[in-house]
C-alpha cells in the first residue's frame, strides 16, 4: 500500500504480535508502523509481513503522520496517546478508552446493523469473550429464537498479557520444585486451578473483566434483539484461548440438526456428530468459533447445551484490521 502507514502502538506485545500476524496472513494491503511503549524497545529490529521493521518512538509528531492508529500496549501507553488529541482515526484494543465519550464500541466479525461511527469517535474493540459470545447466541437466536441463556466462560492467561502468560508459567515451574510462587498479577495460584476470583492484590479483578463481557455483549446482542445470558467468568489454567459451556433455552421444541444449521456458516465452525468438540489448542490462529459437543438437556425439553472454543488474540486483531480496512 502507497501512502501513510497504519501506526500500531505497543507492537511487541501479545496483542500487537497477532495484529501483525494477522495482517501478513490475510493479505490485506495495510501497511503498519511499529511504535515502542518503552525507551529501550526503540531501534529493535523486527519483521513485518516477511519484510524488515524498526520500531519508533512513540510521539504525537509521528503519530499525526499516520492514517489510523491501532493501541496495542499497555493501558498506559493507550492513555497517553489518547490524551495528544489526534485528528486520526483511532482503534483501542486495550480498553483504555471504555469510558470515553467519543468511545463507541465496535466488532465487525459479530456486528449486525450497528449506527455509522460519528466523526472523531475511538473505536473500542470489544472483548473476545463478548464477540465469541455474540456470533453464537446472534447466529442461534436468527434460527432458532431463544428464550433465555447461560453461559460459563472460562479465561485463558493471554488476556492478562505476557505478565499474565510469564506468571502462569513461572508458577507451574515453582509448584513442580517447592518453590514460593510468584503472584503479582493473580495474587493467588492460578497454576493447576480454577479460579472463581483473584486474590485482594491482583491488579485487575475478575469481576470487573465480567462485567465488560457483559457490557460489550449487550450492545453487540441488541440488534438480534437476543436476551442476554447470564455470565459467569472463571480463570482457567491455559496459556491461550478461550472455552465456554453455554446453556441455551429456546422458545420452542428444537432438534439438534435445527440448531447445527442455525449455527453452521459465517464465522462458526460447527463439530458434528463422531467429532470430538473442539479446544483452545485446536482453535489457535483461527478466527472463527468452533462450536461442539452439542446435545439436548435430558431435564429440560426446549433447552440445550453447547461447548465452544475461541481464540482470544485472533479475534481481537482480526477486528482492529477489520476497522482499519472500514475507517481507511
Amino acid at each position: 500500500m502507497t501512502g501513510r502507514p497504519i501506526a500500531l502502538v505497543g507492537s511487541d506485545t501479545l496483542l500487537g504480535r497477532e495484529v501483525r500476524e494477522a495482517c501478513a496472513a490475510s493479505g490485506v494491503p495495510l501497511e503498519l508502523e511499529l511504535y515502542a511503549e518503552e525507551e529501550e524497545d526503540v531501534g529493535r529490529l523486527t519483521v513485518v509481513a516477511g519484510e524488515p521493521a524498526v520500531v519508533t518512538r512513540l510521539n504525537a509528531e509521528r503519530l499525526a503522520g499516520a492514517r489510523a492508529v491501532i493501541l496495542a500496549g499497555a493501558r498506559e501507553s493507550s492513555q497517553r496517546v489518547l490524551a495528544m488529541g489526534l485528528e486520526r482515526p483511532l482503534i483501542d484494543l486495550t480498553y483504555a478508552a471504555d469510558e470515553d465519550p467519543r468511545a463507541r464500541l465496535r466488532a465487525p466479525l459479530a456486528e449486525r446493523d450497528l449506527p455509522p461511527m460519528p466523526a472523531g469517535a475511538v473505536s473500542v474493540v470489544a472483548h473476545p469473550a463478548a464477540t465469541a459470545l455474540a456470533i453464537v447466541l446472534g447466529r442461534l437466536h436468527d434460527g432458532c429464537p431463544i428464550a433465555r441463556a447461560a453461559a460459563h466462560v472460562f479465561e485463558p492467561a493471554s488476556e492478562r498479557g505476557q505478565q499474565g502468560l510469564e506468571e502462569l508459567q513461572q508458577q507451574t515451574v515453582n509448584l513442580l520444585s517447592f518453590k514460593p510462587l510468584p503472584k503479582q498479577v493473580y495474587d493467588a495460584q492460578a497454576a493447576f486451578a480454577m479460579l472463581a476470583q483473584y486474590g485482594e492484590a491482583a491488579p485487575l479483578a475478575l469481576e470487573a473483566i465480567e462485567t465488560r463481557i457483559e457490557r460489550h455483549l449487550a450492545t453487540l446482542l441488541a440488534p438480534w434483539r437476543a436476551p442476554l445470558p447470564s455470565l459467569c467468568l472463571v480463570h482457567a489454567p491455559v496459556f491461550h484461548g478461550y472455552t465456554a459451556s453455554l446453556w441455551v433455552e429456546f422458545r420452542e421444541r428444537t432438534s439438534l440438526d435445527e440448531i447445527r444449521e442455525s449455527l453452521e456458516g459465517g464465522r462458526v465452525e460447527v463439530y458434528g456428530p463422531g467429532l470430538d468438540p473442539p479446544n483452545n489448542v485446536g482453535i489457535a490462529g483461527q478466527a472463527e468459533v468452533a462450536v461442539g459437543g452439542v446435545r439436548l438437556d435430558r431435564n429440560v425439553p426446549r433447552a440445550a447445551w453447547l461447548w465452544f472454543a475461541a481464540d482470544n488474540l485472533r479475534l481481537a486483531a482480526e477486528n482492529a484490521l477489520a476497522i482499519a480496512q472500514e475507517v481507511l
